[in-house]
């Protein structure tokens, strides 16, 4: 379905070092017509509400007691959890994840790829996560696994992100997509929105961007017909380690001077907090934009620690501030 969001800036791919094969519009030629995943597809599910402050969860892998902590730090503060899905490291199984999540008290978004699982076990996933209760997934290719991970065991990718969408849409599940603002062809990102709406998707959640590039996609958007809301991303970083994580992912625009900006303060953490509190304000300004992701690792002082900052920055956000700096 075209060139995923993480084409480098260069039109490099993100997993070899070759130039990415989708990355100029002659190359991007798949129809707009249905997407080809069998049964019927009545279109989007639409969600029960739209959250407007959609929280990244970070936990340790494999561990119920971390997960349980981490999620009572962000229920006071969020309308739901994004939980992702790695390609280098462990993760409990989705359904799984969303029965602890929904018994600690928080909304679970779970991220399905299409790395592992085939359409069948996909199918299977979301049905058993829409018998939870849970309400949104958010449907993507998925990365690559990483060198050094079961390198002996085959990858599956008998899906995409859009044909994984309208599966979704077809068991009842509401299906949240992702996009990428910044990462090239930028002037077909905007209309590779509306395929996935077409394909069923009720929701985008966007990569990290500037709020000049997300409004300028917004509009592109808009124009290329998409109508579905759109939750742009807010980058959360407060030392060298969560800052280099975010800037370490392809497509994303994170300003060096502003990362230097919150760092060289004396109290970065609040510095942090009132820098993505400010920037989550602006983006919600934006037409279009009916949320905001809290994104990131937060603090390198644990998930825990992590997760009260996020909750911090959400109370904030919620509030309609931004903080004091000192």
């Amino acid at each position: 379905m075209g060139p995923c969001g993480g084409v480098r800036a260069d039109g490099s791919c993100e997993v070899p070092p070759q130039p990415c094969v989708f990355a100029t519009p002659a190359e991007w030629t798949e129809p707009v017509g249905a997407v080809p995943v069998p049964g019927s597809v009545p279109g989007s599910v639409p969600l029960r509400t739209v959250p407007r402050i959609l929280t990244d969860f970070s936990s340790e892998p494999w561990s119920a007691a971390m997960l349980a902590s981490v999620a009572a730090a962000l229920a006071p503060s969020c309308d739901a959890v994004l939980v992702g899905e790695h390609q280098d490291r462990p993760d409990f199984p989705p359904t799984l994840q969303a029965s602890l999540l929904l018994a600690a008290g928080v909304r679970p978004w779970l991220t399905l790829t299409c790395r592992d699982r085939n359409r069948i076990v996909l199918e299977q996933e979301l049905t058993g996560l829409r018998e939870l209760g849970v309400d949104a997934v958010l449907c993507v290719t998925g990365d690559a696994r990483a060198y050094d991970v079961r390198p002996e065991v085959t990858q599956v990718f008998d899906l995409d992100g859009t044909r994984l969408a309208a599966l979704a849409a077809s068991v009842g599940v509401a299906a949240a997509v992702a996009e990428t603002p910044t990462a090239p062809p930028r002037q077909l990102r905007g209309f590779r929105l509306f395929q996935k709406q077409r394909a069923g998707a009720a929701l985008a959640v966007l990569n990290h961007a500037s709020v000049t590039s997300v409004a300028g996609f917004m509009a592109a958007a808009a124009q290329a017909g998409v109508t579905i809301p759109v939750i742009a991303a807010v980058a959360i970083f407060t030392d060298e380690l969560s800052a280099a994580v975010l800037s370490a992912l392809p497509g994303l625009e994170l300003d060096p001077a502003a990362v230097r900006a919150v760092l060289s303060r004396p109290d970065p953490v609040a510095a942090g907090i009132a820098a993505a509190a400010r920037e989550a304000r602006a983006l919600l300004a934006i037409p279009g934009v009916a949320g905001v992701n809290i994104s990131g690792l937060a603090s390198a002082r644990g998930y825990e620690y992590g997760a009260r900052i996020k909750a911090e920055l959400a109370e904030l956000i919620r509030a309609g501030g931004d903080g004091h700096d000192h």
